[in-house]
Order: C-alpha cells, then structure tokens, then sequence
C-alpha cells in the first residue's frame, strides 16, 4: 500500500470511529425531562393526600417525586390544578366488542363486520380507555376477531396508535354448543364465527393453548359455565369441561409459564375453575362460603364485574339481572369480608366504550370498600395481577411515569376518578376526554 492509500485509509478509520464515539455519546445521553407540578397528589400507598408536589419525569420512567415547586428554570414544566395518582388499571376489557348507538348486536358484529372495520373501533376504544384513565388494561378475548389483539397491543407499544399498555388473550377457550354464535340453521352453523376457539377433549385443548401461546397471546381464557339460572339467592350454571379438559387447559399454560383467566358466573364454574387451578376468576358472580375460602388460600385473585350487572338491569329493566346484581353483591361482600385478593375488572365492551369504566369503583364503596380501597384494586392489586407491580401501580422513582389527573379529592370522594383532566403513560401526556 502506498503512502497516499495508507493515509487515506487511516483518515477514513479515523472519521469512522470518531463517528461512532459521537453516537455513542447522542444514544446514551439521558433522556428529555418532562416536569410535572401537582397541586396534591396521592402516592397510591399512603392514606392522605400531599400537598404542592413535583414529578419529574425522565423519558419513560419517573426520576424523582419532592415536595415543592421545581428547580427555577426547569424545562417542559406542566402545571396540574387538580390531584396526580397513578394511572388506573382495568383487568376485564373487550376493545373489539361495541355496545354503542351504531353498532348493531352482538350477531351482527360478528356477522356484517369485517376484522379490519373491528379493529379499526378497537383502535378508539383503547383511546378511549386512556382518556377516562386507565393506562393499562388486560383485554380478554376478541369475541371473533382471531389474534387481532395481539397486532393491537404491538401497534401501541410501537407507538403507530394511542392507548394503554396491553395483556391480551386472543381467542378464550370453550366447548361445542355453549358460545355465540349459536341458534342459527345445522347447515349453516359448522361455517359461521364464533366469538371463542371451540374444542373438545383434553388433548385437543392442550394442542389450543400452544398455538395460542404460538401467535402472542399473554392470557390463557376459557369459559367454565353456561346456561345460568337462579335459585333463590344462589346461581347456578351448567359445566362447559369435563374436569380432565379444564385440568388440561391450566396445566399446558402453566408448563409454557403463562397463566389461566377463568369465566365462572356460578357455583359449578367456580368448582371448574377451582378443580383446574386457575390463576383468576372473572365475574364470580355466586360462590359458596367455602369456594371464598379456597380462592383466599390459594391468592387466586377475584375480578367482580359488578357495576355491569347493574348497568344492563337498568338499561333493559329486567328484574332478573337485577336479582343477579343483589347476588353478586352479596358475594362481593364475603369475599371482602375473607380478604380475597379483589382485582378491578368491568367487561367493558359489554357496555358502551363512552362510559368510564371507573364507575365501578361507586358500586365497590357501596359495598363496604373505603374510597382508597376501591381505587387500589385498579392501582395495586391490577399491576399485581398483572405480573407488573414493579413497574406500574404506584407513583415513585423507577415506576413507568403512569400518571392521571382528576378533579377532586379521590379519597374523601371516589366519584372524583370519573373526572379525570390528564392522563400521562410512560411519560407521554395525552389530554383526557372532557365530562
């Protein structure tokens, strides 16, 4: 190599390295601070609020948390009249199902809409979640539109579409003639959608759960009742597995490390889900004294969606859910009373997406719970839940800046989590829809 060829190599080496030490030196600068003034704030652990605090938030994550007003000449500085806490957490969502003024029965969704138009509404309904508050959510099953939630959940976390931090469960498990859509000609049926995956037998549910486990789902669901009716104050339903199949079910997902969410509304489902070992179960809406104590035993966290009950008694003036609804309540209030691990969930989707799912949190307050206890099933227990507590659930340093604004005091008042002004999610702010 000649003397001119050997300096120009070494020119070009030079301004290589001298290029790459510059963008090690741009990617490992700390990230853009965002500083936020609450005029009080509530940590989600303590039993008082605290007055004139700063958050100051350093890209995704929450750097520090003071009393007082920031440092003179701090940046990107956001001034909240009202009180910061941590972001709310539902663990029972349907972003695909719409109960709204345009959307036609649950049939028709399935029937006369596309998967594409659905998630396109899916879309909004998480935007929707992140304006009333609630900056995480475990969506449980897409009612017939296939692993749609999964490609949701990576467009959101890639920051192509606004909305919470998602769990999902893809299709929920379920047996031949106990899921929608149903009643409709032996001819036509084998062909039509159905809002689950349907299978029969154990080893066919094994083989379920691995393929779901395949495409990207987080959450094993599967339906352990059907058929309800009541009994004087019990509810009753009939098994949709035999105990081989549901034991199939929670074993394959627990040997792949992921976990169970059982719909179980009677006390023959709760039995299911209890002789299976799931990891939760939703609605619960009747159990016995002795399945209260077994859920406790085991920290099998129980999610009531009960404000949903009551909702649809009134909206369609049916005597018998609001029987139902007096039940759940009842059971709410023993599971209280055991110290189950009591988890918020709403079946969202099964009511209109324009209704703060934070309305729950009255029924809870009405059933016994204080203020605070209500908001941290949604804070505390929902991120626990949800394997993420050291991530989400409270506001401190390290925590993911998952962060709401609501007007009031939601401790003396819980109606105040309704009217929420600002809703932060890892440190983007987003402004809440207007009540």
């Amino acid at each position: 190599m000649t003397g001119k060829k050997l300096k120009l190599t070494l020119w070009i080496l030079t301004a290589l390295f001298l290029s790459s030490v510059s963008l090690s030196s741009q990617t490992s600068q700390a990230p853009p601070e965002t500083v936020l003034h609450c005029a009080t704030l509530w940590d989600g652990h303590s039993n008082a609020l605290q007055s004139d605090v700063t958050i100051i938030i350093a890209g995704e994550r929450i750097n520090a948390v003071h009393t007082g007003k920031p440092a003179p000449g701090a940046p990107s500085v956001l001034n909240v009249t009202g009180t910061c806490m941590p972001g709310l957490i539902d663990v029972h969502t349907h972003v695909f199902l719409q109960q709204d003024a345009i959307s036609p029965d649950y049939d028709g969704q399935l029937l006369k809409q596309s998967v594409a138009f659905r998630t396109m509404r899916a879309v909004r309904s998480a935007q929707l979640a992140l304006e009333h508050g609630f900056t995480t959510i475990r969506d449980l099953e897409t009612e017939g539109a296939g692993y749609a939630d999964v490609d949701l959940k990576k467009a959101i976390n890639l920051g192509i579409v606004p909305g919470p931090t998602m769990q999902v469960a893809g299709r929920a498990l379920d047996v031949t003639g106990a899921y929608p859509l149903e009643g409709y000609a032996p001819e036509v049926e084998p062909v039509l959608p159905h809002g689950v995956q349907v299978i029969d037998g154990a080893l066919d549910f094994r083989k379920a759960v691995r393929e779901q486990i395949s495409y990207g789902v987080d959450w094993i669901k599967m339906y352990a009742d059907r058929d309800v009716w009541m009994d004087g104050d019990t509810l009753h339903g009939i098994p949709t597995f035999t105990v081989e199949e549901a034991t199939a079910i929670v074993d394959e997902a627990h040997r792949e490390k992921h976990r169970v969410a059982c719909h179980a509304r009677t006390t023959e489902g709760v039995q299911s889900a209890l002789l299976a070992g799931v990891d939760t179960i939703e609605h619960g809406v009747y159990m016995t004294d002795e399945q209260i104590a077994q859920i406790q035993k085991r920290g099998i966290y129980y999610v009531p969606t009960i404000w949903d009950i009551d909702y649809s008694a009134q909206r369609r003036h049916s005597s018998e859910l609001a029987k139902q609804f007096q039940i759940a309540r009842q059971t709410l209030m023993r599971a209280m009373k055991a110290n189950v691990k009591i988890a918020f969930g709403t079946d969202i989707g099964g009511f209109d997406w324009q209704i703060t799912p934070a309305k729950q949190m009255e029924t809870f307050v009405a059933a016994g719970m204080t203020p605070q206890q209500a908001i941290e099933t949604s804070t505390r227990t929902g991120a626990e839940l949800m394997g993420i507590s050291a991530d989400t659930g409270l506001l401190q340093p390290g925590q993911f800046a998952d962060i709401i604004a609501v007007s009031g005091d939601p401790l003396k008042d819980v109606t105040a989590v309704e009217r929420v002004i600002l809703t932060i999610k890892h440190g983007t702010v987003y402004k809440a829809a207007s009540n």
